[in-house]
């Protein structure tokens, strides 16, 4: 009755501090960083079941210190010491070329490399986004898988445009003569797409493209073969450039037939363009760089 007597006629509690915080002093939180330190897998709960505080206040604590839980970043491999002295070495091999031969350099480049095509590669999540209201019941998909169905392209390209596409039939494999095969099929494309030009071959270090008859064979075309670092897909741009164009292309869509698959990939590496691929050969120096 007093406050009303007094004036204050409002029935809402007034702010307050509330309960002192005990638990996020200097001690506790050096046990927290103690334990953060012996295992970087442990959970919240288990640091407080551990110290016998309060899930919040140990979040705090670990957010005060400066700590913040986060997925290791996957790789395709680890890299020794001597893979990454190795791809120092080459690149600055690579980018004193370039500096002093300029873009002749990269325009005589031609890559290739190979990739398995399925029948049906499912929508990203990335794809599967739409525009949607801020009230618009949410949307449910369900997960798929690839078709085991499949087929093995081989594409070469360089600065210019695609050079050479070709498929392996069902139940072959790539094997040291297989691709030398190919090879003959792309010294043939390349007199009738790029006659006169001395080539530089841009392929990883898998087993057919490494072997001394590959090797022979590409000496006697009288071609030059770029280095290239042990387990280093991001320095080959068929990997990271051409291949994930195309796929992305796929996504979503379904082929009943090899057939199909095989004219579907044709489709999308002619609709590249010329600036898609010549962006992706003259990337090359920044990718050395980096």
């Amino acid at each position: 009755m007093k406050h009303f007597k007094d004036g204050n006629t409002s029935i809402q509690d007034q702010p307050r501090s509330g309960r002192p915080r005990t638990a996020s002093i200097e001690c506790n939180k050096e046990r927290v960083d103690e334990i953060i330190q012996d295992d970087r897998h442990v959970t919240v709960d288990t640091i407080a079941r551990t110290l016998g505080l309060g899930h919040n206040a140990v979040q705090e604590m670990t957010e005060s210190l400066g700590y913040r839980k986060v997925c290791a970043r996957w790789v395709p491999r680890l890299l020794t010491k001597d893979h990454k002295d190795q791809r120092k070495a080459i690149t600055s091999e690579l980018l004193q070329r370039y500096q002093h031969e300029g873009d002749d350099f990269l325009h005589r480049i031609v890559a290739g490399d190979k990739s398995w095509f399925h029948h049906f590669e499912p929508e990203t999540k990335r794809q599967s986004m739409e525009w949607r209201h801020l009230h618009s019941p949410s949307k449910k998909k369900a997960k798929t898988v690839p078709l085991a169905a499949k087929v093995m392209g081989t594409v070469f390209w360089d600065a210019e445009g695609l050079i050479l596409a070709e498929f392996l039939e069902p139940g072959q494999t790539i094997t040291a003569a297989r691709y030398v095969q190919t090879l003959h099929k792309l010294r043939r494309a390349l007199r009738g797409k790029r006659p006169g030009r001395n080539i530089i071959i841009l392929h990883d270090n898998a087993r057919p493209h490494a072997a001394h008859l590959t090797s022979e064979a590409i000496a006697k075309m009288g071609w030059e073969v770029l280095p290239h670092p042990s387990y280093s897909p991001d320095l080959a741009p068929s990997n990271y450039h051409l291949f994930r164009f195309v796929n992305d292309q796929l996504h979503g869509q379904c082929y009943e037939t090899t057939e199909a698959i095989q004219k579907a990939v044709h489709q999308c590496l002619r609709m590249a363009g010329t600036e898609f691929y010549r962006r992706g050969i003259f990337k090359l120096p920044e990718r050395w760089k980096k």
